[in-house]
């Protein structure tokens, strides 16, 4: 299934546009299913991804690592893993449990994924993950893609780009690429050195789009505003961006006018702190903490007057027995009365 429509059914569009348009990246330890109901108050129309969840994880962890609300539609699944039986298995349950997407992490360089045998790594395996993709294809109807890289170590020419994503297209039926336009360094630089130090290669990620016209492909990589996912659009089917989004959230309040066509006016700071208010006293009723959901909101309020004053508040409380939402009701005193933000 290739470039389905998808649309949360409050995004208020006067167009559809596909999934893969804009997504939110698979942060590992910050997109939890509390980071993406807040980034979904921000965007009814942004597909958002969860952390990677490992294949072992899912099958023979203890905790549900595929629990979500329902208001987080469109949501992908992101899987680490290298084992078809198993990547099918996992992406069975998620298309059971109504994920709209299930997306195999070829990108990520850390020593402990390449342990496991996935991630970045998998790049030298193409016929590997093709295999993965197949068998994952073969038992669900929901779309199957790939995030991967424009190369690891010194295979980075792109006739290796070139092959690695021919392969899986053709060997797996993979029809749905997210690139990350930095090579990665599989030994010697961390996953924060692998996201800064590699140089950025746009181009090379427009000329994969003109060499594969009917993949559908979104670009990923030290992407930091609306008018840079405007200018990649107008080369590529999606963008993806990933810290921006986490540190400066409120970037995603203009993704829904910008590049959905939607028509419903942006929520100011102030209403998304409310709006998040009936879904953090639900939460805290099942006994979550306060500080698990308030993290992810530090950044909402960056670069305004104020902001220091709201994010150290929410640290130096939310984390206290019995915090509620009054902690973020004081927090958001702390912003300037007159600033209609």
């Amino acid at each position: 299934m290739s470039n389905p429509l998808k649309t949360h059914p409050d995004s208020n569009c006067t167009e559809s546009f596909p999934m893969q348009r804009f997504s939110v990246a698979p942060m590992l330890d910050w997109t939890d299913r509390h980071c993406r109901y807040f980034h979904r108050i921000l965007s009814k129309n942004a597909l958002l991804y969860t952390e990677m969840v490992t294949t072992g994880a899912i099958i023979h962890g203890k905790a549900d690592y595929l629990r979500y609300s329902d208001e987080e539609h469109p949501i992908a699944l992101q899987l680490g893993g290298s084992n078809p039986a198993d990547l099918a298995h996992c992406a069975k349950l998620a298309q059971e449990r109504g994920y709209d997407e299930v997306n195999l992490n070829v990108g990520c360089p850390s020593d402990r994924v390449q342990n496991g045998r996935f991630g970045a790594c998998l790049m030298a395996e193409p016929l590997l993950v093709a295999e993965c993709v197949a068998a994952m294809r073969e038992v669900v109807d929901i779309p199957v893609t790939v995030k991967t890289r424009i190369g690891i170590d010194e295979q980075d020419s792109y006739q290796f780009l070139v092959d690695f994503v021919g392969t899986v297209k053709e060997k797996g039926g993979c029809d749905d690429f997210t690139i990350h336009a930095r090579k990665a360094w599989l030994s010697g630089l961390s996953p924060k050195e692998n996201r800064e130090i590699p140089p950025l290669d746009y181009p090379r990620v427009y000329q994969l789009k003109k060499d594969f016209p009917d993949l559908t492909m979104a670009i990923n990589g030290g992407i930091k505003s609306m008018d840079e996912a405007e200018e990649h659009l107008q080369h590529l089917d999606g963008v993806m961006i990933g810290r921006e989004a986490y540190q400066s959230p409120y970037i995603l309040a203009e993704v829904d006018h910008r590049l959905f066509g939607c028509e419903k006016p942006m929520l100011k700071r102030r209403e998304v702190v409310h709006a998040m208010f009936p879904y953090i006293e639900e939460q805290l009723s099942q006994g979550t903490y306060l500080n698990h959901i308030s993290r992810h909101m530090l950044g909402l309020f960056q670069n305004m007057p104020g902001a220091r004053q709201w994010r150290r508040y929410i640290s130096e409380n939310a984390h206290k027995k019995g915090s509620g939402i009054e902690v973020l009701e004081q927090a958001l005193a702390k912003i300037p009365a007159e600033l209609d933000v």
